[in-house]
């Protein structure tokens, strides 16, 4: 870390991070800490500040101890275990394409790239459109191999995976080339000897490609999970937690009861309970990144 070595420079350095430290402070620590003190609040954000009143941890007992915490925590997971292996297996497959010249590489970039700039309220009117039971364009696919279509976003067993096919649709392009820059860095002389030894293109893919891009898969992983966790705006765009409840999940509880029934109190003692899921999840990541993750090339 650089620190100036004279008063001016110093004051100077000072000035110029002022801004910066403001922001940090009023938009990130400020809101932290007023989060935590809601939590053991009893605060309803349409009365008054001081009548506030102090319960300890009954929130979080409340919230724990309720019926809608296991449902809420099952949807969040269900949707964590559909997505994850989805965007991986997606991202790595069009990073590889990508890295393959070809006619129309420039098109097929495009297409790949445009859904991650489009907006989610964009997105949804064209995925409730895909996803409609009876004149849904997936539906109409499936019908042609003889499989009749689920109701996606009307069906509480299918509007979960309904909301995970469009994250993915979106989010893919924006993975893939976070993966595409890891396959850049590959030494191609390192498929040569494969190529040389006789290797196929499975071997040169699981024994050379995935070891040495394993870095980045980690921090996709890392990545997506927390962003499974706090998903947000796809489920309440798409389906508001419907139906009959089927996608509630963490952020989408910490709004309605912060900005609909107004209980900032319960919102921020949530808020607290999915940082320590996150935490906690992030801590057991970096423990095993060290029996898989490849740091040598």
């Amino acid at each position: 870390m650089y620190i100036p070595n004279t008063p001016s420079k110093r004051r100077a350095t000072a000035v110029l991070l002022l801004p910066s430290l403001i922001g940090v402070v009023g938009f990130c620590l400020l809101p932290i800490l007023a989060s935590a003190i809601f939590s053991v609040m009893d605060y309803d954000l349409l009365m008054p500040m001081n009548s506030m009143q102090y319960v300890g941890l009954r929130n979080y007992s409340r919230i724990l101890a309720g019926s809608e915490f296991p449902k809420v925590m099952g949807h969040t997971f269900t949707y964590l275990v559909l997505y994850l292996p989805l965007i991986l297996i997606t991202s790595v497959g069009e990073a590889l394409i990508l890295n393959k010249s070809f006619k129309g590489h420039g098109i097929f970039r495009t297409v790949c790239y445009t859904p991650v700039i489009t907006s989610w309220v964009a997105a949804a009117v064209v995925w409730q459109w895909v996803l409609s039971g009876k004149y849904g364009l997936l539906n109409q696919m499936l019908s042609v191999f003889g499989v009749t279509g689920p109701s996606w976003l009307n069906s509480k067993e299918w509007a979960m995976p309904g909301v995970v096919l469009a994250a993915v649709w979106k989010d893919t392009g924006y993975y893939a080339l976070m993966v595409l820059s890891a396959l850049k860095s590959i030494d191609p002389s390192c498929y040569e000897a494969a190529d040389i030894d006789g290797a196929t293109g499975i071997k040169k893919l699981t024994r050379i490609t995935l070891p040495l891009i394993s870095p980045t898969l980690f921090l996709l992983i890392v990545i997506n999970i927390i962003y499974g966790l706090q998903v947000f705006d796809s489920v309440l765009i798409m389906t508001n937690g419907g139906p009959g409840g089927a996608t509630t999940v963490f952020l989408e509880r910490i709004y309605k009861y912060a900005f609909k029934q107004y209980k900032m109190g319960l919102a921020s003692a949530y808020s607290w309970i999915l940082f320590a899921l996150i935490l906690v999840f992030t801590a057991i990541q970096f423990r095993l990144q060290r029996k898989w993750v490849n740091y040598d090339a």
